[in-house]
């Protein structure tokens, strides 16, 4: 028979919880309503503790970094499908962002938005009987601007904005990053992954002309990323893949050409799940020698407005970033 042996509980030690150190007290804890019901009332109302406590830090981050040092803003397509242009449009008429760099996805949705006032097919529909991603006009304007940008040694994001900035009409103008980057001359990157792109199936396609621009594209991008030292800020938004990959290789070339530089920066990844990718290659490592990073997980259609009101918030009403940033070096 198994003899079963019980611990003696009479012999344990405890603590007085006065010398026990508490992680929370009264001071970090949420703010139930009162007669304010503004946002500044919420935002300050949010408990200081765990992914509040760095949704305000990111913000803060933003805002400090606004018109003295990079902002960075990585988009996947899903941010742009879902609503979120016209929020990321006023931080880029703050001043706030100077760097915008797309996916494929991301541009292709800005511009549908922008030229033809809607985007985001049903695309099992479209599978079915082989017309997913065949809209024509997609396809032959994108590739025609891409052509275009590729004979006068443009980028693919420069392109593409330039030909919606001449474009007419233009129903989607006031939400589209494209036409906002342009208008207010902030850098706009787009970074292809062959095949991963519906204007790729198009018979306007030429691999010469998408490689070329979005060569282009990245060599800008590593070039705008120094301005990130000392205190700048990336945000991931919304890329699981294709965007973290771009910025761990952009970021390699800035610090070979600039001398270890830049460090010190915030780097934050925010989409509805957490990946590998932009887990390791914009929050982990990238900061390991100064820096903090960052992963907020939620919506994007809830988490990114928190943010962008959180930013014009810590700014100040009527208040725009002025300045360039610094390029670290």
């Amino acid at each position: 028979m198994t003899e079963y042996r019980e611990a003696d509980f009479s012999r344990l030690k405890t603590v007085p919880i006065a010398t026990r150190r508490n992680k929370v007290d009264p001071s970090l804890l949420a703010h139930p309503p009162g007669s304010d019901l503004g946002f500044r009332a919420f935002w300050n109302s949010l408990p200081d503790i765990l992914a509040a406590r760095d949704l305000r830090a990111v913000a803060q981050a933003i805002a400090t970094a606004a018109g003295r040092r990079a902002v960075v803003a990585m988009l996947g397509g899903h941010v742009v499908k879902v609503g979120l242009g016209p929020l990321l449009v006023t931080l880029i008429e703050r001043g706030v962002i100077t760097h915008v760099a797309m996916n494929g996805s991301a541009a292709i949705h800005d511009f549908e938005l922008a030229a033809y006032g809607g985007t985001s097919e049903d695309v099992a529909a479209g599978l079915a009987d082989g017309t997913f991603g065949m809209a024509d006009e997609t396809g032959r304007e994108m590739n025609a601007a891409l052509a275009t940008a590729a004979a006068a040694g443009r980028g693919a994001g420069e392109g593409l904005s330039l030909a919606l900035a001449s474009r007419q009409p233009l129903p989607g103008a006031a939400a589209s990053i494209l036409v906002a980057c342009a208008r207010r001359s902030v850098p706009v990157t787009v970074h292809a992954a062959v095949g991963a792109e519906i204007i790729h199936q198009h018979p306007s396609a030429d691999g010469a002309v998408i490689g070329a621009t979005s060569h282009r594209d990245f060599k800008r991008l590593a070039a705008s990323l120094p301005g990130l030292h000392d205190g700048g800020v990336v945000l991931n938004l919304g890329s699981a893949v294709v965007m973290p990959e771009v910025f761990l290789k952009a970021l390699t070339i800035a610090r070979n050409l600039n001398g270890g530089k830049p460090t010190g920066f915030t780097a934050c990844d925010c989409d509805m799940q957490r990946h590998y990718r932009p887990r390791v290659n914009v929050v982990e490592r990238p900061t390991v020698n100064g820096g903090r990073g960052i992963q907020l997980t939620g919506h994007h259609e809830i988490l990114v407005p928190l943010l962008v009101w959180g930013v014009l918030a810590a700014l100040g009403e009527g208040k725009t970033a002025t300045g360039s940033p610094s390029s670290g070096r």
